[in-house]
């Protein structure tokens, strides 16, 4: 199957754009605060050095976007879809951050239910890579009905192997989830 894994998103909130090499300060702007990445596997990402690591790999992967506030225009984080795997026909979504500011007013719920809706017109399960200290995304991705099946080491692009714990959600479970919480 031939699945764009990089198309332009968008909901009543955000636009997800696909990550292009001239976002770099834009979206270097929105992670530079030490906060965001307190939980997150590599907690240095804030330092433009790491970061451009971090953002190297964004755009290797073919499958990152930028996420901007409608209302304002700003660059307010980053998100990606990854490694599709046909035979298992499954998909991974991840390596989400944004500004502190947009912190606790529903922005993740509304990225990743525009993610799931359309990726799973393509696939039949989405997985979730969490760092294993991230408490706050692992209550985020439960939120969203995705569960815990595993624990695994993964390798990040230019940085060392962290424990993560992998979490799934199928198809049907979202297709219910989401029609439970319509207010997506």
């Amino acid at each position: 199957m031939n699945i764009n894994i990089q198309p332009t998103l968008e909901n009543d909130n955000v636009l997800l754009y696909p990550l292009q090499e001239k976002d770099f300060d834009v979206l270097f702007a929105a992670a530079s605060d030490p906060k965001i990445w307190e939980q997150h596997p590599n907690k240095d990402r804030w330092k433009k050095e790491v970061f451009k690591i971090f953002f190297d790999g964004a755009l290797q992967s073919k499958g990152a976007f930028k996420i901007v506030d409608k209302t304002t225009g700003e660059t307010i984080g980053s998100t990606r879809i990854y490694d599709y795997n046909e035979e298992e026909n499954s998909i991974f979504i991840g390596y989400t951050f944004y500004a502190t500011a947009y912190w606790g007013k529903g922005i993740n719920r509304l990225v990743k239910a525009t993610m799931l809706n359309y990726i799973f017109q393509f696939v039949s399960k989405v997985y979730f890579h969490i760092g294993a200290d991230n408490i706050r995304s692992q209550i985020a991705i439960r939120r969203l009905g995705a569960e815990k099946i595993a624990e695994q080491e993964v390798n990040y692009f230019g940085e060392a192997p962290k424990l993560n714990y992998l979490y799934e959600i199928n198809k049907s479970k979202w297709e219910a989830f989401s029609f439970i919480n319509s207010k997506f």
